[in-house]
Order: C-alpha cells, then sequence, then structure tokens
C-alpha cells in the first residue's frame, strides 16, 4: 500500500485545489455530466439533497458538496445535540445539522485542508447560525475530548483515510455513551487489482 504520509498529502492537495475552485467558481463537481453520466449524478453531490434542504444554504456551500450520501437524513438529530463532522469539507452538512440541533446544540466541522476550513467559515459567515464551529485536524487523530459527542456524521470521507481501523477508533473515543453514528460512504466489494490500490489518484478520488 501507498505510504500513508503520500496519501495524505495527495488527498489533502485534492481538495485544497477544490476549495479554490469553489471559490472561482469554475468547480465542475465530482459528478458533473463532463465526468459522469446517468445515476451517477445522483449518487454524488447535491444529487443526494432534497432541493428545500439546501434552498437556503449560501451557495457556495452546495458547490462544495463532493458527498456520496446525506447523512443529516439519517443522524435522526435532536434539539441539544452535540455533532461531529468528519471531513466537513465546505460545511454543508455542518450547517444542515446547526438548524436541527438549534441554540442549545453544537456542530463541530473536522477538515485537514486549510483551504476547504477557509470555505467552510466564509460560508458559516453568511448564516445566522452561532453553533458551528471548525476546527483543523485529521480523522484518526480528532482534536475533542473524550465522550465529547452524541453524535458522529462523515459524508464520503472516511475510504480516504489510509488507516480507517484507527479513525473507527477514535470516533468511539469521542462519542459519548449512547452515542450514534451516521456515514455515508464508499466501499470496495471485491479486492481491488494492486495497481490501483498503489494508485494515489484512485485514493484521492
Amino acid at each position: 500500500m501507498t505510504a500513508e504520509k503520500d496519501i495524505t498529502e495527495v488527498v489533502r492537495e485534492r481538495y485544497g485545489n477544490a476549495a479554490q475552485q469553489v471559490m472561482k467558481g469554475s468547480l465542475a463537481g465530482c459528478c458533473s455530466p463532463a465526468c459522469c453520466s446517468g445515476g451517477q449524478e445522483l449518487m454524488f453531490g447535491l444529487g443526494n439533497y432534497d432541493s428545500s434542504q439546501v434552498q437556503n444554504l449560501p451557495a457556495l456551500a452546495a458547490s462544495a458538496s463532493l458527498g456520496c450520501g446525506n447523512p443529516v437524513a439519517y443522524a435522526n438529530l435532536a434539539e441539544g445535540e452535540t455533532v461531529l463532522d468528519l471531513g466537513s469539507g465546505g460545511g454543508i452538512d455542518c450547517l444542515l445539522s446547526a438548524e436541527r440541533v438549534g441554540p442549545s446544540g453544537h456542530v463541530y466541522g473536522l477538515d485537514m485542508t486549510d483551504e476547504m476550513l477557509s470555505l467552510a467559515r466564509a460560508n458559516l459567515k453568511q448564516t445566522s447560525l452561532t453553533n458551528v464551529t471548525f476546527v483543523k485536524g485529521q480523522l484518526d487523530a480528532i482534536p475533542l475530548p473524550d465522550e465529547s459527542v452524541d453524535v458522529v456524521i462523515s459524508n464520503c470521507v472516511v475510504n480516504l483515510a489510509p488507516d480507517k481501523e484507527r479513525v473507527i477508533r477514535e470516533v468511539f473515543r469521542v462519542l459519548r455513551p449512547g452515542g450514534r453514528i451516521a456515514i455515508a460512504d464508499v466501499v470496495a466489494t471485491r479486492s481491488l487489482p494492486e495497481e490501483v490500490r498503489q494508485d494515489q489518484a484512485a485514493w484521492a478520488g
């Protein structure tokens, strides 16, 4: 397998570039008609959200949606809960979560990419929400205390981590007793050829 550091840097570069393209208004999206066809356009990005969910969000938050699902729709968030979004990107799932947990709750968005964090914070400023905090860090070393969140969500990001077992251990460390997880992601249903496993672009993509 490719060295973890190399994979992490390739992922950081890819999504940093994606954030810059969003801010410039030039991101085609991971499943625009230029690179996907048919049902694939509905599997990634905004195709996973009901229009009523995103109509009041900042346009750049919607444009930066690169996920493969809608974890907020299945997390059963309640007023007053504390939520952690792993790989929060442009912040779409954080903003949606913040509306559901209300002023008495709080949402943390975790991302390792400075450009995505800047984009997310800019998107947050365009809302009236005061219960969202974006923090820099990696999925396998979450910068939050033990048993500090009620719900962990993630949208197509755990697959980017070289050591997924370590990520899951961190998730369970920060969850309070009785906490829950809602993760949308891509998995391999069969063994991948070694050349694919060694392909950094495939990892980051």
